[in-house]
């Protein structure tokens, strides 16, 4: 369960299972549900859905919190779901469906707008690279320094992100790093933009 993985993740950065490094610094940010095991689950076992969806609501009844919205959002739909199909209105159950996988749509297509961002300038101390056109970025806090190297990778027409070093003060960054980790340790009491260099890998042996 989500809570003994919490309490694992504090002290660990591996799956529990099969020890395979989630991430290097913030291993709690990578873990989700997965919601089409879930699913599968809640259709094989009856009316665990609902006595779920009870113990959460007295759950949060108890602490005196709110019950969160995709808790409602949940009920809601497991009593709709639950009353059409009573009622032999497959189709309004559809329709519900329908409206829920449009509301879920719309929310991943924030593309990280609401996150913490990060202004940087990427800059070429490589004569073997050209630079950016547009060398000033603002992405998500939350954007890795793999995703930099893509995006540096595609913009220059190389073969392979690998080909990338990234640095900061010199000093050449992994690509788990995400960029608020870089901003906390590298530029802490610096102005913006963050200044990262880009250059060819070089293979130190």
């Amino acid at each position: 369960c989500r809570s003994c993985l919490v309490k694992y993740l504090e002290e660990n950065n591996t799956c529990p299972t099969c020890r395979i490094v989630i991430h290097q610094s913030h291993p709690l940010q990578y873990i989700g549900h997965d919601r089409t095991m879930q699913d599968i689950v809640y259709k094989l076992v009856p009316g665990l859905q609902e006595a779920e969806m009870k113990k959460q609501r007295e759950f949060y009844h108890k602490l005196g919190m709110e019950v969160p919205g995709d808790i409602k959002g949940e009920t809601c739909s497991t009593k709709q779901h639950l009353d059409s199909h009573r009622n032999g209105e497959a189709k309004a159950d559809e329709n519900i469906n329908k409206e829920t996988s449009e509301e879920k749509q719309e929310e991943d297509n924030d593309y990280h707008r609401s996150d913490e961002q990060v202004s940087i300038c990427l800059e070429c101390n490589s004569s073997k690279l050209r630079g950016l056109k547009r060398k000033w970025i603002r992405c998500s806090a939350q954007a890795t320094v793999l995703h930099l190297k893509k995006f540096i990778a595609k913009k220059l027409n190389l073969s392979s992100f690998n080909e990338l070093d990234i640095l900061c003060n010199e000093e050449i960054l992994g690509k788990d790093h995400t960029l608020k980790f870089v901003v906390v340790t590298r530029w802490r009491f610096k102005k913006a933009p963050l200044l990262l260099h880009y250059r060819p890998k070089m293979d130190l042996l």
